[in-house]
């Protein structure tokens, strides 16, 4: 699947911090891409880049194989975390406004405000002023405002920020709508139970460098650490020494609150999972027995720790707002 988009060895400094550090990334056609990093790593910074609104100092990046030029931010809609709308507009003004700001003719600005707004049922909300509307109802029409000219790349920095559960799932569903119609997605999110259930590909950046890349489920596959779960009804007797293992073997015990006991033992090259599992058996009821791969979440703390120290005294560069 050929990228959309990709960044060629990017660097980008502010003053004296280099913010992005010769940045590879590509994002593959009508996938939905995850970028994560720690506040200040470069996540926004990059985003920036990728969406025309600020220059890389060097490297290059390709929109459909192109140099990226500020008219392919014709075929983008960006979502930026720091959300900004005109407040004494009305919600169905300023989507107008957007929509004809995005290249769409008059005619075709209003059908695709009108389809958005009874899509998201917010036809009772036209004519009010931004102001008058709560902050998640606003949040929707930023949402909006980004994709109703249909981009091709759709960019989105934590697009749930400000949403409560029932709208969260609203826009998460959205997201897999517009990627199922063909749509790009890159999103920067701290939420990682979002990225395990929505993403195909994932970036960590870290300090301005990409320390992690490639597709979800193999990354956590690549990450698995050969710890298994075994569960019960009841609580058992291992006697691990009987069968000439370690006590270290068995890493942890758990009472459930449905009443299973789940034990978690590291299987290695002297005791497989097979193993186990042949041991487990002779045990009682087995009720239970799967491998434990780390979650995005413990992959991410785990990558995060273990890169380089922060530079003693440095810290975020500041950029200014820039409305797009």
């Amino acid at each position: 699947m050929s990228p959309v988009i990709q960044a060629i060895d990017v660097c980008k400094t502010f003053g004296e911090q280099r913010v992005s550090k010769n940045i590879h990334l590509s994002v593959p056609q009508g996938s939905i891409y995850g970028l994560l990093g720690p506040n200040g790593a470069g996540k926004t910074t990059l985003i920036r880049m990728l969406s025309t609104i600020t220059q890389p100092d060097s490297g290059e990046i390709l929109f459909n194989g192109e140099p990226l030029k500020e008219i392919h931010a014709q075929q983008m809609g960006y979502m930026p975390e720091e959300r900004g709308l005109y407040k004494k507009m009305t919600v169905a003004e300023q989507l107008l406004f957007f929509a004809e700001l995005r290249g769409l003719s008059n005619k075709d600005a209003k059908a695709s405000v009108k389809h958005w707004l009874q899509r998201l049922e917010m036809m009772d909300w036209a004519r009010k002023k931004v102001e008058e509307i709560s902050k998640g109802m606003a949040q929707k029409v930023q949402f909006v405002s980004c994709v109703l000219h249909n981009p091709q790349l759709l960019i989105l920095d934590e697009p749930f920020s400000g949403f409560d559960p029932v709208n969260a799932d609203l826009i998460k569903d959205l997201i897999i709508e517009l990627k199922n119609q063909g749509t790009s997605i890159i999103f920067s999110t701290h939420r990682m139970d979002n990225v395990e259930s929505l993403c195909d590909r994932l970036a960590i950046i870290h300090q301005g460098e990409k320390v992690l890349d490639g597709g979800v489920s193999e990354i956590r596959r690549d990450h698995f650490t050969g710890i298994f779960e075994v569960g019960f009804n009841q609580m058992v007797d291992w006697d691990l020494s009987r069968n000439s293992l370690p006590a270290e073997t068995l890493i942890s015990m758990q009472n459930q609150s449905d009443g299973k006991v789940v034990y978690r033992f590291q299987t290695s090259d002297s005791f497989t999972p097979e193993q186990l599992l042949k041991l487990a058996m002779t045990k009682g009821n087995l009720v239970h027995f799967s491998e434990n791969i780390p979650s995005i979440h413990e992959i991410f703390v785990n990558t995060v720790s273990k890169s380089a120290e922060p530079i003693a005294g440095a810290t975020k560069a500041a950029e200014p707002f820039v409305m797009f």
